[in-house]
């Protein structure tokens, strides 16, 4: 017999016993399948050529313990750092996401073309002022009021506070007018 077939006998023999003692510490049969499943690919990948399968049993039970046990340590660390790493800022539901993308979209084109032009390329392309100065062929100071004209009138289209930034501090002359 090959090790697929002699993996397949174990499995097929085995398996739902396995399963079950997973199920016991786990509490779930999902997680406990996926459980015994990374037991027997860890002990199969390390078994030695011609082993006696009836003795695999134990090691895989040991390994499913095992991977339990460090999962739930890795659970407990990340309780007990994740308040460190994230800020629960809720995510919006696509229906809310598709909603803002209209309403941006419709106050968009409620913009003048050089006001539109200049914010997708700020805000979208991310562009510098001279970059988008160079490609729409006007001044840095152009750029700079098209964009505070578009921020002005779309925060009020949009709701938002009217004190959005606009400058570009790579673009200012250290203070120099």
């Amino acid at each position: 017999m090959t090790w697929q077939d002699d993996l397949a006998a174990f499995a097929r023999e085995r398996g739902p016993a396995l399963v079950g003692y997973a199920r016991l510490l786990t509490g779930d049969t999902a997680a406990a399948e996926d459980l015994v499943q990374e037991a027997v690919v860890r002990v199969w990948s390390r078994r030695r050529a011609g082993a006696d399968i009836t003795w695999l049993e134990a090691y895989v039970r040991r390994a499913v313990l095992n991977g339990w046990v460090d999962q739930c340590r890795r659970d407990r660390a990340w309780r007990d750092h994740a308040h460190l790493l994230i800020d629960a800022v809720p995510v919006p539901s696509p229906e809310h996401a598709a909603v803002d993308r209209a309403r941006v979209a419709a106050a968009l084109e409620r913009l003048s073309p050089r006001e539109r032009a200049c914010t997708v390329l700020r805000h979208y392309d991310d562009l510098t002022i001279p970059e988008i100065a160079r490609r729409l062929d006007l001044s840095d100071g152009a750029v700079k009021r098209y964009l505070s004209d578009a921020a002005r009138r779309l925060s009020g289209l949009l709701g938002l506070p009217d004190d959005l930034d606009t400058e570009d501090l790579s673009t200012t002359n250290g203070g120099r007018r």
